[in-house]
């Protein structure tokens, strides 16, 4: 991930639905001013969704996903309307394209509902106006469009932006821990797992945000953390570590210095901080037989000694004494039900959206399935998450108060 480049899971994303040959592809690719998507007369011309990350004026930076006719039949058709669903988990403004000259039929019906089920802002569009003599006045929600004269897509683009989520000021990743002048330092160990070139996003966010405030960062290996705070005329304000190097910095880092980790405030940054707070504490609970599920939200090439699936488990039974069962999925494969699972350990989430990890939690949670993730995990199993959660004081003493 480029420095100068907006993460896709930092993006709008603006998701199109509808049936076959209604003329979602077509629909984008007006939108997008560029040949996104692939368009035929055939239905079912789009076979998985497609997404790409763009500027879109006058949102901004976008990621815009054309998915496969929500009708397909049979049973390819079937796992693409399953794709379909779970492309809605990641939506932020869902776009229903209805052939006008048909109307909205059961299936459009179904979609709506939903979107309306997930809180999704949407908007109908009633495509191919072109061939349609005399318009009526679209309904409320509702416009006409064509994506070969070009009818109505500046006013698809005016209400995308009137639907897009609104930027909250205050929604930062550690700004409102330090004030304007102060140092913090961020110690990113450098090993075989660490992305050659770049740094991972929470590092980048931390970076960024502590420039936005005025702040000075001071970026460390573990190695150099030691001379590095001994450079300074004074402690800094805040200390941010990787998860794993936690018990050594901990070690380092004075004990009234705050210290905690990216992970820690990337979960917090993604609003399921004290879920997973409250939800690592199964982890004393588990017992021989239990499964627990390691969920990545990206997928990755495999070092042989993986945080997700070596790392983690191995230290989890070590720590347990139990004989677990661990089970994984990447990427988007995360299971509806989640009943076999006593876990689910979710990966930092930085490479998706916050509404998707939301609706991630929301599942397990909805199942009686405690949810949390790598860093608290890491920390509570190395017993330095009390220490790594004093900077938050209203989660410390939900957890810690006597």
């Amino acid at each position: 991930m480029s420095l100068n480049a907006t993460p896709s899971s930092e993006r709008v994303h603006i998701g199109f639905f509808g049936c076959r040959n209604a003329g979602k592809s077509s629909i984008v690719n007006a939108v997008t001013g560029q040949d996104l998507a692939v368009v035929s007369d055939v239905a079912g011309t789009t076979t998985d969704p497609v997404q790409k990350a763009m500027e879109l004026l006058p949102l901004g930076p976008v990621v815009i996903i054309d998915t496969p006719g929500f009708d397909d039949t049979g049973m390819l058709g079937d796992k693409r309307v399953i794709r379909t669903k779970q492309t809605l988990n990641r939506t932020d403004i869902a776009v229903l394209v209805v052939d006008a000259t048909r109307g909205l039929g059961p299936i459009d019906q179904q979609l709506v509902q939903l979107f309306e089920e997930k809180h999704l802002p949407y908007v109908v569009v009633l495509n191919k106006c072109d061939l349609i003599e005399d318009l009526p006045a679209a309904p409320t929600g509702h416009l006409f469009a064509s994506a070969v004269d070009g009818t109505g897509i500046h006013e698809l683009k005016e209400r995308l932006g009137s639907l897009a989520p609104k930027q909250d000021p205050h929604h930062r990743l550690l700004a409102d821990l330090i004030s304007p002048g102060d140092a913090v330092v961020l110690v990113c160990p450098i090993d075989e797992s660490a992305p050659k070139g770049r740094m991972i996003l929470p590092q980048q966010m931390a970076i960024r945000d502590v420039l936005d405030n005025g702040s000075t960062a001071l970026v460390c290996r573990e190695t150099e953390l030691t001379s590095t705070l001994a450079h300074l005329q004074a402690p800094p304000a805040l200390v941010v570590t990787d998860s794993q190097a936690f018990g050594l910095v901990s070690a380092i880092v004075p004990d009234e210095v705050p210290l905690t980790s990216f992970s820690i405030l990337l979960a917090r940054y993604r609003g399921f901080l004290e879920t997973a707070v409250a939800g690592v504490a199964a982890i004393e609970h588990l017992t021989d037989g239990d499964t627990v599920l390691m969920a990545e939200s990206c997928t990755h090439h495999r070092q042989c000694n993986d945080i997700g699936t070596v790392k983690i488990p191995r230290w989890l039974r070590n720590h347990t004494k139990r004989d677990l069962h661990i089970a994984t999925c990447t990427g988007r494969e995360y299971p509806e039900d989640l009943s076999p699972y006593s876990l689910v350990i979710h990966c930092g989430a930085c490479m998706t959206s916050e509404r998707e990890v939301q609706y991630r939690m929301r599942c397990a949670l909805d199942q009686g399935v405690p949810f949390t993730n790598y860093g608290i995990t890491i920390a509570q199993m190395t017993g330095t998450l009390e220490r790594s959660l004093r900077p938050f004081p209203t989660i410390h003493e939900l957890v810690y108060a006597k």
